[in-house]
């Protein structure tokens, strides 16, 4: 890429990163009020809904790119496809922050979103595994791509609880997915990425502790979720080695902290669908520890994670599979230390 180029990709950052920044002054002007709860980590009513910045900058870096680019483009069906997932996510989640869906009507929505992306196309067909090669997943491919998005969807909405931890973590997990398929030559996970990672730039500081606006589930499934079909997109249409894998490693921490607590929940023999406050970051917070800190943290992991990416794409692919060992050693670090200060503080793991 020249640096021309470049330059006039990061000035179209600035724009969409302004729209963003707008859209979010407007949803706190004209509030969706979130009203604490016994599960909120918030005292006072807050806005949210502030992810409609995040999406609007987004989809109007995907039409814009549709419109007009030829260097990063994938085929028109699947093209369209990311760009009416986009749609469809955002607006099952947006009539969930207003009307506040039931668990199973939720993932019904998510499902349906889901669905108008793999009809455009947008299914994992193929992977390409460390140390076994390229593997056909034939009839399981569907199964897989739903699996895939639904979990990582959900993943980044339940860890979506303090100011801050998401919209740092996906920042940064966006500015690295950009970096390392420019690096690789994939254009279409490269611009896609650098208009969430503008978009997530404009929300932000709106953001940090002490929250003016929240993300809401229009920001945080809207996240999950495209995060998800960007992985789907990296391995089935761009000709490169964008691997699959590159999404979950750079995600690695907050899919860590809700498949952990979803599995110590099914332990415990507790409804997986019941609303909670045991997730190791709300734990962390409920034993003391400051938001900023855990949210400073969580930033800190996804720069971590960013950098093992990086890593990924030079290690023999005997080592690959390798990289993932430091990412799991300082999550069980983390976990270790939650522990300790729930002990400590005498908390129960149990959902009130």
């Amino acid at each position: 890429m020249q640096f021309q180029a470049f330059l006039q990709h990061l000035g179209f950052a600035a724009m969409l990163a302004l729209l963003s920044a707008v859209l979010v002054r407007g949803m706190i002007a004209f509030p969706i009020l979130d009203r604490p709860n016994a599960r909120s980590a918030h005292v006072v009513p807050t806005p949210r809904g502030g992810g409609v910045g995040v999406v609007a900058a987004f989809v109007a870096g995907m039409v814009v790119l549709y419109s007009g680019a030829q260097y990063a483009r994938i085929a028109d069906p699947q093209f369209v496809g990311v760009i009416l997932a986009a749609v469809a996510i955002a607006a099952v989640s947006l009539a969930d922050d207003v009307v506040n869906f039931r668990f199973s009507l939720k993932l019904a929505a998510q499902a349906g979103a889901a669905m108008v992306a793999m009809a455009c196309g947008l299914v994992v067909q193929r992977l390409a595994l460390p140390q076994i090669g390229l593997v056909e997943l034939g009839p399981l491919g569907p199964v897989l791509t739903l699996f895939w998005i639904l979990a990582c969807t959900n993943a980044v909405n339940f860890m979506d609880g303090l100011d801050g931890l998401v919209g740092g973590s996906l920042l940064v997990a966006s500015i690295a997915l950009c970096g390392i398929a420019a690096l690789l030559g994939g254009w279409f996970v490269y611009a896609a990425a650098l208009f969430l990672a503008a978009g997530l730039l404009g929300f932000l500081p709106f953001n940090l502790t002490p929250a003016r606006i929240f993300m809401g589930d229009v920001g945080s499934q809207f996240l999950g979720f495209m995060m998800a079909v960007l992985a789907v997109a990296a391995a089935r249409f761009e000709y490169t080695q964008v691997s699959f894998l590159i999404v979950p490693l750079l995600l690695f921490a907050l899919l860590f902290d809700s498949g952990f607590t979803l599995l110590r929940r099914m332990a415990m023999g507790e409804r997986v669908a019941q609303a909670h406050r045991t997730h190791l970051y709300q734990m962390a917070q409920r034993a003391g520890m400051p938001t900023a800190r855990i949210a400073a943290a969580h930033w800190g992991f996804a720069v971590f994670q960013g950098l093992l990416a990086l890593l990924f794409l030079y290690l023999a692919p005997w080592a690959k599979p390798l990289v993932l060992l430091p990412a799991l050693l300082v999550q069980l670090g983390w976990l270790f230390l939650v522990a300790r200060r729930v002990r400590r503080a005498g908390l129960s793991w149990r959902a009130a």
